[in-house]
């Protein structure tokens, strides 16, 4: 068996370890921090409250620390592995994944884990893309993480920028398995005739004629996403382009009204802002774009709306330091890459995107590229990993 620990039920995990027990035979137990994510709770970024509304707990075993009801942790930040230790004691499992190593109840978990002396795998959002560090805070982080991805069994990268950064701090190449980042497309609605369908309806409910062209930001509205770059960068194109496209953000956080109060400057920029919408409702939106812009400025390890966006035929622009950026842009097929914080860099790439926009040919691209980062691809990489250090017909923990 494989206890997997994490601060919360997480929509994009959760799928992958339903996965990982009904369809590649791994029994899954998860251990949760709290259940904050199913109860409902606030994400500060995001400034809204919500709930997910898909099933974060069928198909797996899970079992929680703390309950928000009973006052356990409301949020990630608060999470603890208090019981941590006697729950893996109880649950005895062949192998344990760890998924992060920030918040620090990520380090704490990869501790106990490390301390039980079963094999520990490894897979999380690891990149080295983010602000500029120090020398010395560098060197003190490499030798750190260097340490802890050498003592895990097997380390799963999520990325070609995952590769990268484990090899740079010395993971052997036999100990790295690919299990990619995914989103889980049973709550949406995706194909030509979704499409069809949905286009026309959701454009009309908006107030956007046919003929404009819609860039869709889907996220938090924060200054690190670099949101404030689009209305700028739609300031830049050339006056027959700018004046057929329309803005859509889909999302919620502090920058939201500094946003509107951009779009509205003169020279305004129609801009439509729709708020927080869960995952059922993403479809809709998706299909009423044209191309989807993450212009992120820093820390943003992978951008799982860009595998969103594709799998509903949507190409994509993101800033370099995005990590998705080298395995699902493709230059002239599925988008284009601009550098981060760079306005006339995120124009011209934009605009190139605009040719290939409306195009069922780019739809099919797009779809077809971003179909081997699935949930089945992310949960079969965690079975062979588990399977080459416990054995390959082990199921569950022997006598």
């Amino acid at each position: 068996m494989l206890a997997v620990i994490e601060t919360h039920p997480i929509q994009y995990h959760a799928p992958v370890y339903r996965a990982l027990q009904t369809s590649h035979g791994v029994p899954v137990t998860a251990i949760y921090a709290s259940d904050f994510s199913v109860a409902g709770y606030r994400d500060r970024e995001f400034g809204a409250t919500f709930r997910w509304d898909t099933d974060l707990l069928s198909g797996y075993g899970a079992e929680f620390l703390s309950r928000v009801a009973e006052g356990g942790a409301p949020d990630a930040d608060a999470a603890t592995t208090d019981g941590l230790r006697a729950a893996l004691r109880r649950i005895a499992p062949d192998a344990v994944l760890v998924t992060g190593y920030s918040p620090a109840f990520h380090r704490s978990a990869w501790f106990e884990a490390w301390r039980t002396g079963r094999p520990v795998l490894f897979r999380g959002e690891a990149s080295d893309l983010a602000r500029s560090r120090t020398w010395l805070r560098d060197r003190v982080r490499r030798f750190g993480l260097g340490i802890a991805y050498r003592s895990c069994a097997r380390v799963l990268y999520i990325g070609a920028q995952a590769r990268s950064h484990y090899e740079a701090l010395g993971v052997p190449a036999e100990r790295l398995v690919f299990s990619p980042y995914c989103v889980d497309v049973t709550p949406f609605v995706v194909g030509e005739d979704a499409r069809t369908r949905l286009r026309a309806s959701t454009r009309a409910t908006l107030g956007i004629d046919d003929d404009r062209l819609v860039w869709l930001y889907s996220g938090k509205l924060s200054a690190r996403k670099g949101v404030d770059l689009i209305v700028r960068a739609v300031r830049e194109l050339p006056e027959p382009l700018r004046a057929r496209v329309t803005l859509l953000f889909l999302g919620d956080g502090g920058e939201r009204d500094a946003l509107a109060a951009l779009a509205a400057a003169a020279p305004s920029v129609p801009a439509l802002f729709v708020g927080f919408k869960n995952q059922r409702e993403l479809s809709a939106y998706y299909h009423a774009a044209d191309l989807l812009l993450l212009p992120s400025r820093h820390s943003e390890t992978w951008g799982l709306v860009v595998n969103e966006a594709l799998h509903h035929g949507v190409p994509c622009v993101v800033s370099d330091q995005v990590g998705c950026a080298a395995d699902l842009v493709v230059a002239g097929v599925t988008g284009a890459v601009a550098r981060a914080d760079s306005v006339s860099d995120l124009a011209r790439a934009a605009a190139s995107v605009c040719g290939l926009a409306g195009r069922p040919a780019t739809r099919d691209a797009c779809r077809r590229h971003v179909a081997s980062y699935s949930v089945d691809t992310a949960a079969a990489g965690i079975a062979d990993a588990y399977r080459s250090i416990t054995g390959p017909n082990r199921v569950a923990r022997s006598a």
